[in-house]
């Protein structure tokens, strides 16, 4: 296809009107169809041990949805707390309590600045705005097909004790869908760090989130972190929020015995105790681990059939154009789309004179800048099937009218 043939597509492909947003990796309506059971009345607001759920108290979560957690992560429900329907807002939390009141027996972040973070790009943009928004410098970690780049990584955290933290999304990572190593878990784990407090921020967001009928499970990151004897350095992050519902789920922390006791004294100031009817509500409709893998079985045969629609337009239009590439996740919400270097921003413009919003390139980087500019996040979760493959196909037209000018 030469340049006027594009520049003809892409002309006609204009008059079609589209207006699709595909910013987010938000679920679509019919995904959350999936749980309007929660939207029932409850059968009672008592929990299994007798608590009302209706009143305060609870501080590190209701027994029974720590318990759900705690089989889901594989812990002991003692190592779980379940606050909020936010996992980010776990995040966001934690590091401001490690800025202001500094890990147990460590001296505050804030009183060591200037910190820094690894950042695997690319990567989770809500990640690094916290940091941008605390002022923490953000220090970009190359990813590989196993995880981010471990020599990198060892180097920098054992040398500069100023690093005091690290992003990780393990499994089926945002943008790339990356699945981390067994041998890059183990590492991550009993890696010499020159700060005491360096912290890992593990977010097990797509646990249960397959796109094919492999379910894969990596190593778990607190029990390698206990065995490696660095027992404190992890902290656990998931929700419910693509799962259930996406605004009004479960988040939940996990971490050893010793950092839950260190996040019950700091929350306990914000709050009197979460929202328990939620958790309650929650802990009726998914009971437990089978249910859950069931439902995400249906989420399943929901998306699969949308990433298998934007690979089939990819590979019509743009298999064999140079540089160009695109991830083939096997779980998560997201394509890495790979444009040839200096064309990402271009093609999201481009996108969006078609009626097709995307996530602004560079997003997957931290301060929103891709040196090579070359990653698209596509989000193909939320437009209907057949949106989704005319979506796809206006992007890969977008990619190629950006190549021939």
């Amino acid at each position: 296809m030469d340049a006027s043939q594009v520049q003809t597509q892409y002309q006609a492909f204009k008059q079609k009107g589209l207006k699709l947003d595909m910013s987010r990796g938000k679920p679509s309506p019919e995904q959350l169809d999936l749980s309007n059971a929660l939207l029932g009345a409850m059968p009672t607001h008592l929990a299994a041990d007798g608590t009302d759920t209706r009143n305060y108290g609870g501080a590190l979560g209701l027994p029974d949805a720590r318990a759900l957690f705690g089989e889901l992560l594989e812990l002991p429900a003692s190592q779980v707390v379940v606050d909020g329907s936010k996992s980010l807002s776990l995040m966001h939390d934690l590091i401001a309590f490690h800025l202001l009141y500094g890990a147990t027996g460590q001296a505050r972040w804030i009183s060591q600045e200037p910190i820094s973070f690894l950042c695997p790009v690319p990567g989770y943009d809500r990640h690094f705005s916290i940091c941008e928004a605390f002022g923490i410098k953000m220090i970009n970690i190359p990813m590989t097909e196993a995880g981010p780049d471990m020599a990198l990584v060892e180097r920098l955290v054992a040398s500069d004790p100023g690093i005091k933290g690290m992003w990780c999304v393990p499994k089926y990572a945002n943008p790339s869908g990356t699945v981390y190593s067994d041998e890059v878990v183990r590492r991550l784990a009993a890696m010499p760090a020159a700060a005491a407090d360096f912290r890992l921020l593990w977010d097990d967001a797509y646990r249960f989130h397959h796109l094919g009928e492999e379910k894969i499970v990596i190593p778990n990151m607190l029990e390698e972190c206990a065995k490696a004897g660095n027992p404190d350095r992890a902290f656990v992050f998931a929700s419910t929020s693509k799962i259930t519902f996406a605004g009004s789920g479960l988040a939940a922390m996990a971490s050893s015995p010793a950092n839950i006791a260190w996040w019950q004294a700091h929350s306990s100031v914000r709050g009197i105790g979460p929202d328990k009817v939620n958790q309650l509500r929650h802990v009726l409709f998914l009971k437990n681990r089978a249910n859950v893998e069931a439902l995400m079985e249906k989420h399943r045969q929901l998306l699969k059939p949308k990433f298998d629609a934007v690979h089939a337009q990819f590979t019509r239009y743009l298999e064999g154009v140079e540089q160009v590439s695109w991830s083939h996740p096997r779980g998560g919400y997201f394509i890495d789309l790979l444009t040839p270097p200096g064309m990402a921003k271009r093609t999201v413009a481009l996108a969006k004179e078609l009626g097709i919003v995307l996530t602004t390139a560079g997003a997957a980087f931290p301060y929103g800048i891709d040196p090579q500019d070359r990653h698209i996040r596509i989000a193909p979760s939320f437009p209907s099937l057949a949106e989704i493959t005319q979506a796809a196909e206006g992007i890969a037209l977008s990619l190629r009218a950006a190549v021939a000018e």
